[in-house]
């Protein structure tokens, strides 16, 4: 809209008051050979023929001028893409809310400071000026303000659409799948022609030269893609021989990739039973099937990458765990070789009776201290029985008897204690130190007489 206004002011009824400006204008180009002077090109649109044109720039600069005199205005839009950059500059499209028609639009400094607070979706007004860069005649909105007056309805859905899942458990951790180490074929969603669709495909045969893949090619925007990538995911779930799948697709608009973000793709990705994989734009998109993908690719190239295993790389590995192994190996053998010359060595096997010298020296150990032991207890009980016989002779009658005294018995062998206790004419039997008497009592004797 903003071009046709450009071409009206260019060539409609006001063209006569156009005029050469700034110093673009003052050497437009004439033929190749020999540029024609200012003076000799028409002044106006109107006048131009076949033989006398304008030159590009010429047209651009009138282009230029005509949309430098347009007011500025205040518009309001939905945010699809925003690029700010240190330098001081900021890059956004702009889409209308109601109708499929966007605008560029673009600052510098306060316009870009501001415009770091704001993100795809954010609905926004914006105040500017048109302006035309004459380098490539491209129309676009300078803008000196910019603010925020909601959040975009799409984003809202999703965001709505996002919290509605997760509560279903769609995105739990424990419903991912690990993907194989060493699959064999790749099941590839992308758009017919796509770059993606090369990038994966020769990044992963780089790495893995044997891989194979299944493409099922897919509208990657626009109404068709939910239907057609759920159908392509449904496919390739059914297929035994693919091991894993992925869904690709190249950068966009936060519109372009609407598509991943619809409630059956992500029904369906989070039903599929095979490994799968959602690489969608770049690094900083995000889409819902991210969340329920069993695992996210930054871009095409990197899913092709975090798939398939480096083959260079697994030789080394496998290389590196053979020298492990035959070190390992030899370490086990030489470690054996060491105990056996050692085993060999010992003085037990070159000198067997050795092996006898400790117990033989326990022996004769054991042998010295029975002995000793044995003439302690002879000893102990020598003096004992020395101690016994002392005691025995000094309590035994022989030695009374051996000091002189006699012993005197009754006839039935009682000894006699008391004189009168035996009868007169009574045999008795006197014993003395040696040898014994047999008499008979004849009296008694009173003691003192």
């Amino acid at each position: 809209m903003l071009a046709n206004m450009a071409i009206r002011e260019a060539f409609g009824p006001g063209e006569g008051t156009l005029s050469f400006a700034g110093s673009g204008s003052e050497r437009p180009a004439g033929s190749i050979d020999q540029p024609k002077p200012l003076s000799e090109l028409p002044r106006l649109a109107r006048d131009t023929t076949s033989e006398s044109p304008w030159p590009v720039s010429v047209l651009s600069q009138k282009y230029h001028d005509a949309v430098a005199r347009w007011p500025g205005a205040w518009v309001e839009g939905q945010i699809v893409e925003i690029n700010t950059r240190r330098a001081g500059s900021a890059y956004l499209t702009v889409r209308d809310n109601f109708e499929d028609i966007s605008i560029s639009v673009m600052g510098f400094r306060a316009f870009a400071t501001k415009a770091r607070d704001f993100h795809q979706g954010d609905r926004v007004v914006i105040h500017g000026k048109p302006d035309l860069w004459t380098k490539q005649t491209r129309l676009s909105f300078m803008a000196d303000d910019i603010r925020r007056v909601g959040t975009g309805d799409l984003k809202e859905q999703i965001e709505q659409l996002r919290r509605q899942l997760k509560g279903e458990g769609l995105f739990d951790a424990d419903n991912k799948i690990a993907l194989p180490e060493f699959p064999e074929r790749i099941g590839l969603i992308c758009a017919p022609q796509a770059r993606a669709e090369g990038d994966v495909i020769t990044n992963a045969r780089l790495r893995w030269p044997t891989i194979e893949f299944s493409v099922v090619h897919a509208h990657v925007q626009g109404p068709q893609c939910p239907p057609e990538v759920v159908a392509a995911i449904e496919r390739l779930d059914a297929d035994p021989a693919v091991d894993v799948i992925i869904v690709a697709r190249g950068g966009g608009s936060f519109e372009d990739l609407l598509g991943f973000s619809d409630e059956a793709v992500v029904r369906a990705t989070a039903a599929c039973k095979t490994p799968i994989v959602s690489a969608i734009g770049h690094e900083d998109d995000w889409t819902l099937i991210d969340l329920a993908a069993d695992l996210r690719a930054s871009t095409p190239t990197d899913a092709a990458k975090r798939v398939v295993p480096d083959l260079i790389e697994q030789e080394g590995m496998v290389e590196e765990a053979r020298l492990r192994i035959g070190a390992r190996i030899q370490a086990l053998v030489e470690n054996e070789t060491r105990l056996i010359e050692g085993y060999a060595n010992r003085p037990s096997l070159t000198q067997p009776l050795t092996m006898l010298d400790k117990p033989q020296r326990f022996v004769d150990d054991a042998q010295v201290r029975l002995d000793i032991s044995l003439r302690r207890i002879v000893d102990d009980a020598s003096l004992t029985v020395e101690k016994l016989q002392s005691s025995l002779t000094a309590l035994s009658p022989q030695s009374t008897l051996n000091r002189g005294y006699a012993v005197v018995q009754t006839a039935d062998g009682a000894v006699a204690s008391d004189a009168t206790a035996i009868a007169d004419g009574a045999e008795i039997k006197i014993t003395l130190k040696r040898g014994a008497l047999e008499a008979t009592k004849t009296t008694t004797v009173e003691p003192g007489n």
